[in-house]
């Protein structure tokens, strides 16, 4: 029972983030067996590396720059979902207002 517990949890946590992604326009698939998301920050007019180091820098929020994980990752940032579900939602919340201030 445990075990369905957390599968539940993480599938929540999951589903989550990839649709608090895709709600700003920051297109990403709902991964079906990991604890990253993968979307694409092209819609920001930066850059994997710079859109990670500016997030990072304005509102606390660490993800990894996809270029990281070779050529076919440029344009997406990984970011973990294995925390907290509370730290989630925060997290979202940060990028959407970093999202909203790249685009003015």
């Amino acid at each position: 029972p445990f075990v369905q517990e957390m599968l539940r949890e993480y599938d929540r946590r999951r589903r989550t983030i990839v649709a608090g992604l895709n709600e700003l326009g920051l297109e990403c698939f709902e991964p079906p067996g990991a604890f990253y998301a993968f979307p694409s920050v092209k819609v920001t007019g930066m850059d994997d590396e710079s859109f990670a180091e500016a997030l990072l820098k304005e509102e606390r929020v660490a993800v990894v720059p996809g270029s990281a994980f070779g050529e076919s990752g440029r344009g997406h940032v990984r970011a973990c979902f294995a925390t907290a579900y509370d730290q989630i939602i925060e997290a979202c919340d940060r990028i959407e207002r970093f999202v909203q201030g790249a685009k003015t």
